[in-house]
């Protein structure tokens, strides 16, 4: 998101001394993307953010594939998803490529004792289930139920849960995740027409700051390993910083629906973007109000991507028999479309409650282990006529 954002105490040009009230100095780091022409942010640090004890070997965390080449339909029961204590292993990939990795999980306790950082993918959390905060060495956010959170690759984090019954629903991607760009001008502001802006967007707002020396566990994915790395300063350490990389917060119900006379297509629903990938926002929303519109949508062909549907709340009215938690994936290739009875049941409505998150991958997405315990292999019988 290219909105600039200052939190804390920084010294008034970049790459110069800016010393700690007893004389010594801070230590400058950037913290940045794309080599140096991606977003970036410049840190001041109490200690060296360079300091490791120990280095543990890695260990493997690549989902396992159940169904690599895919022209079947799914449903996936996601809050099958069985819920345990900690926050990484709780962490359940049920589909995945190159570029992303679709993923659920339901931690029961708060982030204790490590902290952790993806040094390969931008996150972005959505919040079905449970409030808490979200702690960065770039600052903290308060997060509740409808939720985005987007943490940027090399983000060091916790998360401290407020009860025991959460559930998110996970986005890692390779490529850095934006907002998109056809919603902005070219100087990176949101545009008018665009269906959400600048006001939306929650910003860190509480930097902790601890001047700490010890053992410090934090836990680095890197190239689908999992490595224990030992740091001797605490590493939320950071006195201020300035810049455009750092995590925010966007609540899907401040999504402002575009609708139209007529059925208006997904990309009206876009959220975020890669180029790899999109994620749409379906929310409450007025129908079509065409005199002979049909609200449901029409069939289509995913010709070039695979479509991911995780449906939040509400009655979601193209489909039969769905529930919260469930996640449908439409492989690309074959058409489909409204369920047996749901273009009937849409005419003549007037408004959806339906809430839901939507991925549309370009390349075909692989179904791992985890994913088939909780399938349901017979869903793409569903559109079979009695």
């Amino acid at each position: 998101m290219p909105l600039y954002h200052q939190l804390g105490k920084i010294p008034p040009k970049r790459h110069t001394i800016f010393r700690k009230p007893n004389g010594d100095l801070y230590y400058e780091q950037l913290f940045g993307t794309i080599g140096f022409d991606g977003m970036s942010t410049n840190l001041y640090h109490e200690h060296r953010p360079t300091q490791v004890k120990s280095v543990k070997e890695p260990y493997d965390i690549k989902p396992k594939i159940a169904v690599k080449n895919n022209l079947k339909s799914y449903r996936f029961h996601g809050f099958q998803t069985a819920p345990t204590s900690d926050f990484l292993e709780s962490r359940k990939t049920v589909l995945t490529n190159s570029d992303c990795s679709i993923t659920l999980a339901a931690p029961q306790e708060s982030m204790k004792d490590y902290f952790y950082k993806n040094s390969d993918e931008d996150e972005l959390i959505f919040v079905h289930k449970g409030t808490g905060k979200l702690r960065t060495h770039l600052g903290n956010l308060d997060f509740k139920y409808g939720d985005y959170l987007l943490i940027p690759r090399g983000t060091i984090y916790k998360i401290d849960f407020d009860g025991k019954d959460n559930r998110l629903f996970i986005v890692e991607s390779s490529r850095p995740i934006y907002t998109p760009k056809r919603y902005r001008n070219w100087f990176g502001q949101l545009l008018e027409h665009s269906p959400f802006c600048e006001r939306d967007i929650r910003r860190p707002y509480e930097l902790e700051t601890n001047d700490e020396k010890g053992e410090f566990l934090m836990k680095i994915k890197k190239q689908g390993q999992m490595f224990d790395i030992t740091y001797a300063t605490h590493p939320f350490d950071v006195v201020g910083y300035d810049g455009y990389n750092y995590p925010y917060a966007f609540s899907i119900h401040d999504f402002e629906p575009i609708t139209g006379r007529i059925h208006q297509p997904p990309p009206v629903h876009q959220t975020f973007e890669t180029d790899a990938f999109v994620v749409c926002s379906f929310c409450p929303r007025l129908y079509d109000y065409h005199p002979q519109s049909i609200p449901a949508p029409y069939n289509h062909s995913n010709i070039d991507s695979d479509e991911v549907l995780y449906y939040v709340d509400g009655d979601f009215m193209s489909r039969n028999d769905i529930e919260a938690g469930h996640i449908s994936l439409h492989p690309a290739g074959i058409p489909h479309g409204p369920h047996p009875g749901a273009v009937e049941r849409s005419i003549g409505q007037t408004e959806t409650e339906e809430l839901a998150v939507m991925v549309d991958t370009f390349k075909p997405l692989m179904v791992t282990e985890e994913g088939m315990k909780i399938a349901d292999d017979s869903y793409h019988q569903s559109w079979l006529e009695e």
